[in-house]
């Protein structure tokens, strides 16, 4: 059996609260690492129990994450009900009340699968707002069948090139009902240890990619190869990571095509004497899996991909990210980077080799410059700032240095321009927190005037006293982080208004211990351990 961490049981209830008041579409959005895939065989598991006449569908884009959400759903439940519908598995199966399958087996044949209630949608920022993709074919299809669909989607990135929000107007989707991606969520997760930080290092060599069209708001890819498959730039970078990555076990290298990455490879092995290989869409699948599962064995130790490991590749023991692959896609780059958040026994944090301008062009993992919406012009580069002791970037708001082996103080006078010369990779991340016993907690209505009542918390802690305010009568941001502090407490979800809140908490979970960011003048509370 599967016990889902606190936050993985507060999107499971997300997702039933959600459907108790609202009639639409949507979202779970978690950082790339954080399970998912649990949360997803979880949320399965427990609706065929309570509800055993309903049917389950999840679609996806790549046999991976189809054998990942398999095999959690599994363990949480060994006895699943489930079958596979995916030509990469080489399985065409239906007809049992949950069925995982690929998008490119399954809405060719929408027919076979009847009746669907639920229709789960893993790296959901793949549906195209557009009516003639496989995605929206297929779910029409099954509306054909039951108007009623729900559809529910899962994502690390829930913002997408030319639509902007996920959730616009004219999406499948129509709300986030749980988000943990936002920097402060974020930010949690790695103070408790369910991330590993990202570690950049500003590097002297940098792709040159003027006059590169772009077409759609990305990088034309024939141009931007011809461009960058430069022998001399690339050996210049090469040497760098060499000397940068040289402690580091587990490299992963994007690369700008497939001859680009081939020629990394080669260089790297014929040169550098770095046992490598390319992995791209000119091999067979055979070939691949075996080059990734020779990478995983540590036979290799750097593993150069174009356009193949971005999203349901899972291998936590990456160390070392090295980027060869400009973009203007905020959704590619974050899921690059989140192939290194993974923590595995051994990793302390993951080093970011960015010689593509990635990080100065569309800013951290967790603060990511998001598209906009077609028509409303280009978005704004990220504030940004380069550390003087260590040469990392970091967040233009941080106080001080975010390499957790630096921790540099800033100056506090700094002119921030919109023109971005260095960067971060985790915004607002600082490297000074502590742990402390929870000795008793309090709560009470506060008041302030022309502001809805919030509800202040204070945790006692021998003889010291930290404070948050939950503020579920706000609306927006503040609310929806409101709501998941309940959720990580109440096994009933979030209350209506703070004073229907006060009445129960009495009923709340307690945390034993928290997390102190000592960051800025206030020390603040960045985490919980309930256990």
């Amino acid at each position: 059996m599967l016990t889902p961490r606190d936050y993985q049981e507060a999107a499971i209830h997300s997702i039933y609260d959600y459907f108790v008041e609202n009639n639409g579409n949507p979202i779970v959005a978690l950082p790339t690492g954080t399970g998912k895939s649990v949360v997803i065989a979880e949320f399965m598991r427990r609706t065929i129990l309570q509800y055993p006449q309903t049917r389950i569908m999840m679609a996806t884009h790549v046999k991976e994450l189809i054998e990942q959400n398999l095999k959690h759903v599994l363990k949480a439940w060994p006895t699943a009900p489930i079958s596979v519908h995916s030509a990469g598995l080489k399985r065409r199966e239906h007809g049992t009340p949950i069925v995982l399958g690929g998008i490119q087996s399954m809405y060719r044949r929408p027919e076979r699968f009847g009746h669907v209630d639920l229709l789960i949608v893993d790296e959901c920022h793949l549906v195209s707002p557009k009516g003639t993709t496989m995605y929206r074919k297929f779910i029409d299809s099954l509306k054909e069948v039951n108007p009623y669909l729900k559809v529910i989607g899962f994502t690390a990135t829930a913002f997408r090139l030319g639509q902007g929000m996920l959730t616009d107007t004219d999406g499948l989707f129509t709300d986030i009902c749980f988000d943990m991606t936002e920097r402060e969520s974020f930010n949690w997760l790695i103070a408790q240890g369910w991330l590993a930080p990202l570690v950049p290092k500003q590097t002297q060599a940098e792709l040159d990619i003027t006059g590169v069209k772009m077409s759609g708001g990305e990088f034309v890819l024939s141009d931007l190869q011809q461009k960058v498959d430069k022998d001399v730039i690339t050996i210049a970078a090469l040497k760098e990571a060499v000397v940068l990555a040289a402690e580091r076990k587990h490299w992963l290298i994007f690369a700008s095509g497939v001859e680009h990455a081939e020629h990394v490879a080669d260089f790297l092995t014929d040169h550098f004497d770095i046992p490598s290989a390319a992995v791209h869409s000119r091999l067979t699948t055979e070939e691949r899996d075996r080059r990734i599962q020779a990478f995983k064995n540590g036979e290799l130790r750097a593993l150069v991909n174009n356009n193949i490991l971005t999203t349901g590749f899972d291998f936590p023991a990456i160390d070392c990210i090295i980027v060869l692959r400009p973009t203007a896609s905020p959704v590619l780059w974050v899921q690059m980077l989140g192939r290194g958040t993974r923590p595995s026994p051994g990793k302390s944090n993951c080093l970011v080799l960015d010689f593509a301008g990635n990080t100065k062009r569309l800013g951290p993992i967790n603060d990511p410059v998001l598209p906009r919406k077609k028509g409303k012009g280009p978005p704004g580069p990220p504030p940004v700032r380069l550390c003087e002791h260590c040469q990392c970037y970091s967040h233009a708001s941080c106080r001080f240095c975010e390499n957790p082996e630096c921790g540099m103080e800033f100056p506090r006078a700094i002119k921030i321009t919109t023109q971005a010369s260095t960067s971060d990779l985790i915004a607002g991340l600082v490297p000074r927190f502590e742990t402390v016993q929870v000795t008793h907690v309090t709560y009470s209505i506060h008041k302030k005037a022309g502001k809805p009542d919030s509800m202040r918390v204070d945790y006692y802690c021998g003889l010291r006293r930290f404070r948050e305010y939950i503020c579920l009568d706000h609306g927006g941001y503040a609310a929806r982080l409101a709501r998941q502090w309940w959720q990580m407490r109440s096994p009933w979800g979030p209350p209506p208004n703070v004073h229907e809140g006060m009445k129960a908490v009495e009923y709340l979970r307690v945390p034993k211990t928290l997390t102190i960011a000592n960051n800025g003048k206030y020390p603040e509370v960045a985490g919980y351990g309930f256990e």
